[in-house]
């Protein structure tokens, strides 16, 4: 599933090749990529007629479009979920699920999703922020983002430190990769208890987030499949740079140790034995 460093990448590809431009039509293709839209298809593709997109904003790994009438388009990429910008004219994607056409004839936008999880919908009123999504914290990137207010929320959370890295009503954008990345980096096991944190290391914590995510940007994001992009098209190479995920039995990058692979929430985690000691007392 695309995280924040691979929706941020789509979402400064989108301010870059869609804002200021004039909506001229939507097509949807498919109803389910409509699905959140509950008005259904046909209000979704009349209300963005002769819209004008006046930005591409982020929170966590929502995206959305403010348009001129302070409504909004808001999406998530889901598992596979694509925003492409393609000449008019290409040949249609196999899994082409909604197509935005612009009065200027230029690229035209379309959002491909092979396993239909992800979807778009408007948002009345929600240029700003969409209420929809006001229950998702803010990132660890975003400016707003109060450093003090999250080490000491995290501290009180009682449970292990990964899981709440990925609970996105602490903390959006996270997800199984950067968690990883960011905890080994710390030296900490994923079952540590957030209790016992003390607030020098959940901010130590904290800076390893930072610089994962940012490194991860700047790298395009992750992608260890075809099924993410960027909005032309192209992966990100973060993949090359990850020192524990996805690499159990390899020898890990700072001691030599073998990466260990566990089970967790119906998923991985990948850790070094020798950094990251399970703790004598964890959380599930």
């Amino acid at each position: 599933m695309p995280e924040l460093p691979e929706v941020e990448t789509v979402r400064r590809g989108l301010d870059q090749w869609v804002t200021g431009r004039r909506i001229k039509s939507a097509e949807v293709l498919h109803p389910r990529a409509v699905r959140r839209h509950v008005p259904g298809p046909v209000d979704f593709a009349a209300a963005l007629a002769d819209r004008t997109v006046t930005g591409v904003r982020r929170r966590g790994k929502y995206l959305w479009l403010p348009l001129d009438d302070d409504a909004a388009v808001v999406g998530h990429l889901g598992m596979s979920g694509q925003m492409l910008l393609q000449p008019v004219g290409t040949p249609d994607e196999v899994h082409l699920r909604i197509r935005f056409r612009f009065d200027d004839d230029g690229p035209e936008l379309r959002f491909v999703d092979q396993r239909t999880f992800g979807g778009l919908s408007i948002s009345p009123g929600g240029a700003v922020l969409p209420p929809e999504i006001t229950h998702i914290a803010l990132d660890p990137v975003d400016p707003s983002f109060v450093e003090g207010e999250f080490v000491e929320a995290l501290r009180r959370k009682r449970t292990g430190v990964k899981r709440a890295l990925l609970d996105q009503t602490l903390v959006s954008g996270i997800g199984n990769i950067y968690a990883d990345e960011s905890l080994w980096r710390s030296r900490l096991h994923w079952a540590r208890p957030t209790e016992t944190l003390t607030r020098p290391l959940a901010r130590t914590l904290l800076g390893h987030v930072r610089d994962v995510l940012n490194e991860a940007i700047g790298q395009g994001g992750t992608s260890f499949d075809a099924l993410y992009v960027n909005v032309n098209g192209e992966s990100g190479y973060f993949d090359r740079a990850l020192a524990v995920y996805g690499r159990g039995g390899e020898p890990c990058p700072r001691c030599g140790t073998p990466v260990r692979r566990e089970a967790f929430m119906n998923r991985s985690s990948y850790s070094c034995p020798r950094c990251q000691p399970r703790p004598r007392r964890a959380h599930p």
